[in-house]
């Protein structure tokens, strides 16, 4: 908080504004960055029953409900955003697997809306409310199979990338409502996505317990990151530590788009801290760093962990996937027998003894993917960053048996869940394996995590990248805020 100049202490004792609700609950909100002022902030609410609140903690004078009979959709509200740059529009997901576009002018239905198809495709299909009288929602999107998690905007607010539970990443370009590409995940389904600062990259989590880098220019996965123990459920890129080539063009989706911008200026960091064996790289020479693109992002888990991720150059520009021949894969080919696998205490290295390849099995009720011949080296970046000193990564005897999260073991819904995915993963979802945009494990590059780190005893839920500290939050309700090096005594006189 400034007062009179100077920085003082935020009171967080003191709300600036306080709801309570009685059978439901809030599950996702976004604030109108275009309209944010000292007078007045419009927030949108989603809520566990369906309904969505607009509301002004500032002036207190705005409070609207939408969707408030629940004839719209009677499911959970999963992600909730504005339409970037507009005053009026938001976008709201459900875990029915719609997407609906409302007008914040506009009354709600008060029964059931007849729709009017407008376009579809292979996974969606959009359709337009159609009624006498102008009512949200103005649109619905259908897309993919099951619960729409989570979806973006780019940095141009031109596309939409959503991530759905039938494990598929979905670019669409928003306002002409057409399928750019899209990507499957190694296995179950994503949960998780973000935007890279200039829109090149979308990185993805999910029930894999991996993070995916997928390139936009070259529809492709660029690498995937082995780190977490258990299901991925935020990725964030870090806009501070990340440094893009400043005469490039910024990629915005398909081959012919391409959009330029100022976030160069804007994500180039002036105190990025050097690992070790990096000296000849000089802060703030932008003739060191032509033709130099790096990214860090951060991504945390039901495994209570922190997982900051750096992409160099030597990452991005490795190529090692390699087409195969299609084999027709059958449910009877998913069988079940014991088997036992040689681990390497290297992360990034892993050999089995069977002689199938990309063997599933299920063990005690729980699915393992064991792979076979495969052989990870870790690659050396000649450029490491290091933004949070957070002390050595512990190095655990235990390793992770992939596929077999944590959460898992005390819930038979999300054992029952993982045999679904399997079943579907068997069928639809192996004609995309082995393609760009699903690899196998060994035809891309394994991504190890520059720093991790046990952050809470719960399942951490949010992670955001501020200039001088980096917040997280737990499900417990508790906020955790870690300073930048160098930063901790602007915010000490902060209390939490």
């Amino acid at each position: 908080m400034l007062q009179s100049g100077q920085r003082t202490a935020m009171d967080l004792s003191k709300p600036m504004d306080k709801r309570a609700y009685r059978g439901t609950s809030p599950t996702c909100h976004d604030f109108n960055q275009t309209s944010t002022s000292s007078e007045s902030i419009l927030l949108i609410v989603g809520f566990s029953a369906g309904q969505i609140q607009l509301i002004d903690p500032v002036s207190k004078e705005l409070s609207k409900l939408y969707n408030e009979e629940r004839v719209t959709d009677k499911s959970k509200v999963t992600c909730i955003r504005w339409v970037p740059g507009s005053l009026h529009q938001f976008v709201a997901s459900h875990a029915s697997g719609h997407l609906y576009v409302y007008s914040k002018d506009l009354p709600s239905a008060v029964v059931s809306p007849h729709y009017q198809s407008l376009k579809h495709g292979h996974g969606f299909s959009i359709h337009a409310c159609k009624t006498k009288r102008a009512c949200n929602p103005v649109y619905r999107w259908a897309i993919g199979d099951g619960s729409i998690n989570e979806f973006a905007f780019s940095p141009c607010a031109k596309y939409l990338a959503v991530v759905s539970q039938d494990g598929f990443l979905r670019v669409f370009n928003f306002e002409a409502m057409e399928l750019v590409s899209n990507m499957k995940s190694y296995f179950g389904g994503l949960l998780c996505v973000c935007w890279s600062p200039d829109g090149k990259y979308v990185v993805t989590g999910g029930e894999d317990d991996l993070v995916t880098v997928w390139s936009m220019a070259e529809t492709r996965v660029v690498c995937r990151g082995k780190g977490h123990r258990s299901w991925v459920s935020v990725v964030a890129f870090d806009p501070f530590a990340t440094s893009i080539e400043t005469n490039s063009l910024d990629f915005c989706g398909s081959d012919d788009d391409f959009c330029r911008t100022v976030s160069a200026e804007i994500v180039a960091r002036k105190d990025t801290l050097l690992a070790p064996g990096c000296s000849k790289i000089r802060h703030g020479s932008e003739k060191s760093l032509k033709g130099l693109a790096y990214y860090r992002f951060g991504s945390v888990g039901h495994d209570t962990r922190l997982c900051l991720w750096d992409l160099t150059n030597e990452i991005l520009s490795q190529t090692t996937f390699r087409p195969r021949v299609n084999t027709i894969i059958s449910q009877n080919d998913v069988h079940i027998r014991n088997s036992t696998a040689v681990r390497c205490s290297n992360i990034s290295c892993l050999q089995s003894n069977s002689t199938a390849n990309d063997s599933l099995h299920l063990v005690d009720g729980n699915v393992n993917a064991l792979l076979s011949h495969a052989n990870y080296s870790t690659s050396s970046s000649n450029v490491k960053f290091a933004t949070l000193a957070m002390g050595e990564q512990r190095k655990d005897n235990k390793e992770h048996r992939w596929h077999f999260s944590l959460a898992s073991r005390s819930s038979d819904s999300k054992i029952q869940l993982l045999k679904a995915n399997l079943v579907k993963s068997a069928g639809e979802s192996m004609h995309v394996l082995g393609t760009p945009a699903c690899p196998r494990l060994n035809d891309a590059p394994l991504l190890e995590p520059l720093i991790c780190k046990k952050i809470a005893h719960e399942r951490l839920t949010a992670v955001v990248f501020h200039e001088d500290s980096v917040v997280m939050a737990c499900q417990e309700g508790i906020v955790y805020t870690w300073a930048r090096p160098g930063k901790y005594a602007s915010l000490q006189d902060i209390t939490v």
